[in-house]
């Protein structure tokens, strides 16, 4: 199980990584010129926002699929065009 710290700076977060993966990922930072850590704080971060995303989706499609079976959709559909801002839309 991967452990945290507590740091002034930031937590640090220790895990088991294979050598050769580990060996090449280092390979491959440094032909870039980034660091490692920063590489990898940008992957967390991604992995993030996706799952975030993914959630977003999914709440988004439970509540269009509740209006789509509502018997009164028609009803919730002109409410909504009546309350929505379309002026930045494309």
């Amino acid at each position: 199980m991967a452990k945290t710290s507590p740091n002034p700076a930031g937590s640090t977060f220790t895990f088991r990584i294979d050598p050769i993966l580990k060996s090449e990922f280092t390979a491959a930072t440094e032909a870039e010129n980034q660091p490692v850590a920063q590489v990898l704080r940008a992957f967390m971060s991604a992995y993030v926002a996706r799952k975030k995303r993914k959630e977003f989706e999914a709440e988004a499609h439970r509540q269009s699929s509740l209006i789509a079976s509502s018997p009164e959709e028609k009803e919730v559909m002109d409410w909504i065009r009546g309350v929505a801002d379309t002026g930045e839309w494309k």
